[in-house]
């Protein structure tokens, strides 16, 4: 018989584990982050990781033949399930099936996993935490707006981002819509390869853009994207557009009343804004039309003003850390229920590799202290200590093989990061004392024999 073959672990890629330290930094991430959105009114809703695939539509990929290639797909009995590919698409399934429960207009957040099937690397990954906030309902848009641009702000300078350290960019996708109708691109899978073109100009530069709207664009890898086949003079016109840092500038050019409408909403969301302490921090930038094509006015995104260092060492630039915008249609797509809605995402594990680096949330250590095994006859007095840790709220465990020697139990205790250790022996038990070990200093000294009634004041000194 031969031998069984041995599996090499591994994980596929744009997956990751998480654990220790990385894992305590993101559940204090998404603490704040929550603790945040409820403070600006938001209420909590979970929704399911799979959905009916027509339910949450195709709105990813600009792969015509395969308009799911971006997404995972499954069979499931009579239809199709489809693993989320965001929070948004399946808040308008919730609405449109509970409207008549709910507050409008309704403020919800939601924290969950998402899944996309896209090339991964430099903090893209293929299954990654989300955290939304949207509001749905028939509001003023430019205050909606307006929150949602509040809440990223407020939100990121809450995780111990300075205001120097990111920017808030705002258009609306009317502007762009408007140029592209006066261009005459009337093909709606060119039109969206239009629009995804120029939401990559921050990655692939202006003569990225310009393959992409036009034949092809190869990258570094030789890898091929199809372009959108524009006429020069068309590609032309949109790479001026891009150009253009000002309103006042964009409406002396664009007279069609789509992108005055866009021009006029874009001037007054950033009155309001000005309402508020975070206008400094929000700025107008027309090359913003978010990828996602259910947008189809506000839109927001926020990139960092520093690089960061990738697994190499390389230091890169992660993209948008937080984006969003408003989607007055997306609801509207099913049977009897029509609310328009604004909202926004921030990549909680995108932000989480810019904060292991910066190293601005201290998350609370949560290890155990150690008791140690030194005679198994004691075993019973072990356990009535361990007991009387955990009744008093330390978090503590008891170390489960008795034939390990004291060294091998520290290093133990060391490799998994715990705080304390107490050593317990024949003479500890005779006189009723503890010796406790301070695993966190090196220095001399750093244990001491105790009564049991100092015991839990010690232990929370160095925890």
């Amino acid at each position: 018989m031969s031998k069984e073959e041995k599996i090499i672990p591994g994980l596929p890629s744009g997956f990751e584990d998480r654990w220790n330290n990385k894992l305590a930094l993101k559940k204090k991430l998404i603490e704040i982050v929550e603790s945040n959105f409820l403070k600006y009114g938001f209420s909590a809703l979970e929704t399911p990781s799979f959905e009916i695939s027509k339910n949450i539509g195709s709105f990813l990929t600009d792969d015509e033949v395969n308009p799911m290639s971006d997404v995972f797909t499954f069979n499931d009995d009579k239809e199709k399930i489809t693993l989320r590919y965001d929070l948004s698409s399946p808040l308008s399934r919730f609405v449109a099936q509970n409207y008549r429960e709910l507050p409008f207009p309704y403020k919800r957040y939601a924290i969950g996993n998402v899944w996309r099937n896209e090339k991964s690397g430099n903090a893209r990954y293929r299954e990654f935490t989300q955290a939304d906030v949207d509001i749905i309902g028939n509001v003023n848009k430019s205050q909606a707006d307006a929150e949602i641009c509040n809440v990223i702000a407020d939100t990121l300078l809450k995780v111990g981002l300075s205001e120097k350290q990111f920017k808030i960019s705002v258009s609306n996708r009317k502007i762009i819509q408007g140029l592209i109708n006066n261009l005459n691109i009337i093909n709606k899978p060119q039109e969206m390869k239009v629009i995804r073109a120029i939401d990559k100009l921050d990655r692939v530069g202006f003569k990225g853009v310009e393959d992409l709207l036009k034949k092809e664009r190869v990258d570094a890898s030789g890898a091929v994207t199809k372009g959108a086949n524009l006429s020069d003079a068309q590609a032309s016109e949109i790479l001026n557009f891009l150009k253009i840092k000002n309103l006042k500038d964009l409406k002396s050019i664009l007279k069609n009343s789509l992108s005055v409408d866009g021009i006029n909403e874009t001037e007054k969301l950033l009155e309001i804004v000005s309402y508020g302490k975070y206008a400094n921090l929000i700025q107008p930038n027309f090359t913003i039309v978010r990828g996602l094509a259910y947008y189809d006015g506000f839109c927001v995104e926020t990139n960092l003003n520093f690089k960061v260092k990738n697994p190499k060492g390389k230091e890169v630039d992660i993209g948008s850390i937080a984006s969003g915008g408003r989607y007055d249609k997306l609801i509207s797509r099913f049977k009897g229920s029509d609310f328009p809605g604004t909202g926004m995402s921030i990549g909680i594990d995108r932000l989480l590799f810019v904060l292991d680096q910066v190293d601005t949330i201290k998350p609370k250590k949560n290890e155990p202290v150690l008791i140690c095994i030194l005679d198994s006859k004691y075993l019973k007095k072990y356990y009535e200590v361990l007991d009387y840790l955990r009744e008093n709220g330390i978090n503590s465990e008891l170390y489960l093989d008795v034939s390990k020697n004291l060294k091998k139990q520290l290093t133990y205790a060391d490799k998994k990061g715990s705080p304390a250790a107490i050593i317990l022996g024949e003479s500890e038990i005779k006189e009723n004392k503890f010796t406790l070990k301070n695993l966190q200093s090196s220095k001399e000294g750093n244990q001491k024999t105790i009564s049991k009634e100092s015991l839990i004041n010690e232990i929370k000194k160095i925890i």
